[in-house]
């Protein structure tokens, strides 16, 4: 597919980002997972815009599609802007892929002033970053900061194809996605610009934001275990309701979210054997806690757990619990986050600072570099990984000025 040739800054960004919607494996929905098909077709869509901004481009060992501009001089480290490419199911348009758009222009206004920097500039497109396809989030990024765990090269997709089988279709080698991994001293920073993916600056009327952190998360797969029973001959006080049990421990859950300001969502939930007219005697579902500090997340959980196993003990149930995504929070880099700021005084004197309640591909990046992320507001009261997700030009443009002179005060601090 060639690239739509479109106006230079936001409205060549929003035509690109309106291509890439149209790369989806559903005829109906916009969903593209890693190492697909449709990821190869956005690769290469963005790999040519990174070309017509004045970028050397390579997609490396992991999927992750990359690109350069060199700075005064040949292989100097490089200031890294990026996002990932990838999406969830039945997802909107601008979550990850506005923000390696915003990144390729500030390349091309950054060339096309003919200023040079003390520093290379780089875009990637992160892949996986969602983990929608192989239930593990921050893959693409998690390469790049050098700390890719070979365990995962064995996780399997829905129809049971595993990772590794998955990078070779797509032409990787599997053996070699640690070469994907940075050195820190290749590196000055990483920038990212990425819609807020909540009703904060939407609340407040602001356009853009300051990121001072990200997010600590844990996710669980908990089962609850019972016996199964007839739904009419099984008397109350011989139940052992898995399901019911579940139900209080979900409930118990939100009391606690709410309570230590924390947030705790229960995304998934089964019940078996699923028959109408049986007593359940298995119930399985998810947790997803995180909060601003990794104390409150853990603390939350310790009360949810011994909450969980008093209810269990005295319905006379099990209790399992299965850990299976952890990322500590992230705080972003104070001279980086300096710099974001001072880019958004371009567009707002106040910049507004949030943390993120949303994981990034900043989080992994953060192990080989300093970060700092730049918020955009979304409207439809700050809705995402929808199809209602959406963006003012007014607000891209903004995002795009400020983001732009961002990388700017990063290089006058540099002594560029």
């Amino acid at each position: 597919m060639k690239p739509t040739l479109a106006a230079p800054g936001v409205d060549r960004a929003l035509a690109h980002l309106d291509e890439l919607a149209r790369i989806s494996s559903l005829p109906d929905a916009l969903e593209r997972v890693s190492l697909s098909p449709e990821h190869k077709l956005a690769n290469a869509l963005t790999a040519g815009w990174m070309r017509e901004a004045g970028m050397e481009t390579w997609q490396d060992q992991a999927g992750n599609q990359c690109g350069r501009l060199e700075g005064r001089e040949p292989d100097l480290p490089a200031l890294v802007l990026g996002s990932h490419l990838d999406t969830v199911k039945d997802a909107g348009r601008y979550d990850g892929m506005l923000g390696v758009m915003l990144a390729i222009e500030v390349v091309d206004r950054i060339r096309r002033s003919g200023r040079s920097l003390p520093f290379a500039l780089e875009v990637v497109g992160f892949t996986d970053e969602e983990g929608t396809r192989f239930g593990t989030a921050l893959l693409g990024s998690r390469a790049f900061a050098g700390t890719w765990d070979d365990a995962w090269l064995g996780l399997t997709d829905r129809k049971g194809t595993t990772l590794a089988d998955a990078a070779r279709a797509f032409g990787l080698d599997p053996a070699a996605i640690r070469e994907a991994g940075r050195r820190p001293e290749e590196l000055v920073g990483y920038l990212e610009a990425h819609i807020e993916q909540g009703p904060y600056l939407e609340d407040a009327g602001r356009p853009l934001a300051a990121v001072s952190s990200i997010a600590g998360a844990r996710r669980f797969a908990l089962t609850v275990t019972g016996r199964a029973g007839h739904a009419g001959g099984t008397p109350y006080d011989r139940r052992r309701d898995a399901l019911v049990g579940a139900a209080e421990i979900v409930v118990e859950i939100e009391r606690v979210a709410k309570e230590t300001g924390t947030i705790g969502t229960v995304g998934r939930i089964r019940a078996f054997p699923g028959g109408v007219n049986v007593v359940p005697g298995t119930a399985r579902f998810s947790l997803d806690l995180r909060a601003e500090f990794d104390e409150q997340r853990d603390g939350a959980w310790g009360r949810i757990d011994a909450f969980a196993r008093e209810v269990c003990a005295r319905r006379g149930l099990g209790w399992s619990v299965e850990e299976f995504y952890r990322a500590d929070a992230v705080h972003c880099d104070p001279a980086l986050q300096a710099a974001i700021e001072e880019g958004i005084r371009t567009v707002d004197p106040d910049p507004p600072v949030l943390w993120s309640r949303a994981g990034h591909d900043g989080m992994a990046v953060a192990a080989v570099t300093g970060i700092a992320m730049l918020f955009l507001r979304c409207g439809n009261g700050g809705i995402s990984h929808h199809p209602d997700e959406t963006v003012t030009t007014e607000d891209v443009r903004a995002a795009l000025d400020a983001f732009e002179a961002a990388v700017l005060a990063v290089a006058d601090r540099h002594g560029g």
